[in-house]
């Protein structure tokens, strides 16, 4: 596994992962982590905001269903859901998406976000369509 720090090479997470700071430590088709600070992604009260935690799921499942679709088709996000357990104030939270279920057309993955001690903030679930790009 690559070094906590280390993005993985030539993985585009998209310009919201760079605005949001995040950095994808493991890509595969079946399994993706990725980091996101909490401080400049908190909501007013100081805590991290909830919409953060839901874009770093899509990013990390739209990651991994990329990778799983192939050269020259494209992965569409359709569906997502959360629940928030709790929340962070500081740190860095983890995402880790992990396929559910991986086809020709649809990939869904099932995504935790967790605190710097491993303790869950939310569960999701994303679905992407694959589909070809021509």
């Amino acid at each position: 596994m690559n070094d906590e720090n280390e993005q993985v090479q030539n993985v585009d997470a998209g310009a919201l992962a760079k605005r949001l700071e995040i950095v994808i430590t493991k890509a595969s088709a079946t399994e993706v982590i990725g980091t996101m600070p909490v401080r400049g992604n908190t909501q007013p009260f100081g805590l991290l905001n909830g919409g953060a935690s839901m874009a770093l799921a899509e990013t990390l499942a739209s990651v991994g269903a990329q990778l799983a679709a192939g050269e020259g088709r494209a992965a569409v996000g359709i569906e997502i859901n959360g629940s928030h357990h709790r929340s962070a104030q500081d740190g860095f939270v983890t995402g880790t998406a992990t396929a559910i279920s991986v086809g020709k057309t649809l990939a869904i993955y099932g995504v935790e976000v967790c605190d710097n001690e491993g303790r869950k903030l939310c569960t999701a679930r994303v679905t992407c369509l694959l589909r070809d790009l021509a």
